[in-house]
């Protein structure tokens, strides 16, 4: 498997040779230039606050820790360190999500059990959260004369398989249908480390099916602090665009930060979504605005403040693993505590 993440990357290069394939790049970098540092700093403190709802809406799904703005801040700088890991490794989540687990361990002393649900829980509202977000942009682009029927029809395939992968991803958690197919696998095949692992499904399983049903006050604001993220991206978007000189409406910001995220979805293979998002920005910003070197320069200015906020967890991940992995939880970790 150790070709995997060159073959990825690999890709991700030649996708992006394509998108600047052509491309008058002196006019690309003219446009970042007009957004000047004061609007690069403007950005990236966007970005800041846009980081902080997927951090309140993860607070939400660790029952374990108190609703404070301590533990707020100690989960923004574990989210920023673990972020940065899954944007630089491929499959996403796969690397990750374990770092955010072990740094809470060893910093924080909160049970692997317990982030590890956590962190199931989060995902999973995310991505529904996503959902949502992509078809209130589908909805929009629908009545775009600019845009063609071929990129319509793309975009509704790309969302409905998407919608029926999270959907289906959703209802294994809410129906324990992984406890299911253990049970039914360990009977068949029996064993002591199978049986085990079984029994490790299905207290993962029970927890987090608990909390959709036990907490759904707590689901609804994780869910509504994901999707406020994801609307914050289109902000993003039109702040960017406006820097850039060339203001678009809301609604084509939102068409254009709906289809990038769509693209990213299913690119999740290649670290960062390398290439793929150039060329989405690209594009579909040749469609809107008829000028493709704003797209281009959009996508620049993202990925400069990816790189920028990149360094930064792996910063985070560096000054963490010094301090040693085992570090004494902080005094007021509460790994065992029962949430509201």
């Amino acid at each position: 498997m150790n070709y995997v993440k060159p073959s990825c990357l690999v890709l991700g290069v030649l996708l992006l040779a394509l998108a600047v394939r052509d491309m008058d790049m002196a006019a690309v970098l003219n446009h970042v230039r007009d957004i000047g540092l004061l609007g690069m700093v403007f950005v990236l403190l966007f970005y800041a606050a846009t980081f902080l709802m997927d951090v309140a809406g993860w607070q939400l799904t660790l029952l374990t820790v108190p609703l404070n703005l301590r533990w707020l801040w100690r989960l923004y700088l574990v989210r920023t360190a673990g972020e940065a890991i899954n944007n630089v490794t491929p499959f996403g989540s796969l690397g990750g999500e374990p770092v955010k687990a072990l740094m809470l361990k060893a910093r924080y002393g909160v049970g692997y059990h317990d982030s590890s649900v956590s962190l199931i829980l989060a995902k999973t509202l995310i991505l529904m959260a996503l959902v949502v977000f992509l078809a209130l942009g589908f909805g929009l682009l629908l009545p775009v004369e600019r845009l063609s029927d071929s990129y319509k029809a793309i975009a509704g395939l790309g969302l409905a398989g998407l919608a029926t992968g999270i959907g289906l991803f959703f209802l294994m958690q809410r129906y324990r249908i992984s406890s299911w197919v253990g049970r039914h696998l360990g009977a068949r095949w029996p064993g002591f480390r199978w049986e085990r692992a079984v029994r490790l499904v299905q207290e993962l399983d029970e927890r987090v099916a608990s909390f959709y049903t036990a907490h759904r006050g707590r689901m609804l604001g994780a869910f509504l602090f994901a999707l406020l993220n994801w609307l914050m991206g289109v902000g993003e978007v039109y702040a960017v665009m406006y820097l850039l000189g060339h203001p678009v409406s809301f609604v084509d910001a939102w068409i254009m930060e709906a289809l990038v995220q769509l693209v990213r979805a299913g690119t999740s293979f290649i670290p960062s979504s390398l290439g793929a998002q150039e060329g989405t920005f690209k594009v579909v910003c040749a469609a809107l605005t008829g000028d493709p070197s704003l797209g281009l320069a959009c996508a620049v200015v993202r990925r400069v403040r990816e790189v920028i906020w990149i360094a930064a967890g792996i910063g985070l991940w560096w000054s963490f693993a010094d301090s040693g992995a085992d570090v004494e939880p902080s005094a007021d970790a509460v790994p065992e505590a029962q949430g509201p």
